[in-house]
């Protein structure tokens, strides 16, 4: 049973800045190249309900499959590295089809 991971966020960085264009670019880069992810998307919100800007996406084959990219060293470091200090809020979700 597949598994879509989102994952909604606001960035510190001022909108349309170089600084989040760069962790944008980089966090495309960095989670399209773990083993197992599979359609990866970058979406900007646009409805004023929500005070999140973001979202990252993608889909795991297995729930095996999505902790190996949970574990990844290359999502740990992005996570400690960027995540944590740019992110200034954000929602996880995380669903398999009924």
């Amino acid at each position: 049973m597949s598994i879509q991971h989102t994952v909604v966020f606001r960035l510190v960085h001022e909108a349309g800045s170089a600084a989040e264009r760069d962790f944008l670019d980089t966090g495309r880069a960095t989670l399209t190249a773990i083993p197992g992810v599979t359609d990866f998307a970058v979406n900007r919100q646009v409805s004023p309900k929500s005070d999140m800007a973001w979202q990252f996406s993608m889909v795991f084959a297995d729930q095996d499959t999505y902790e190996g990219y949970n574990n990844h060293p290359a999502h740990v470091r992005f996570v400690t590295t960027r995540w944590e200090p740019e992110v200034a809020a954000f929602q996880e979700y995380d669903f398999v089809a009924v």
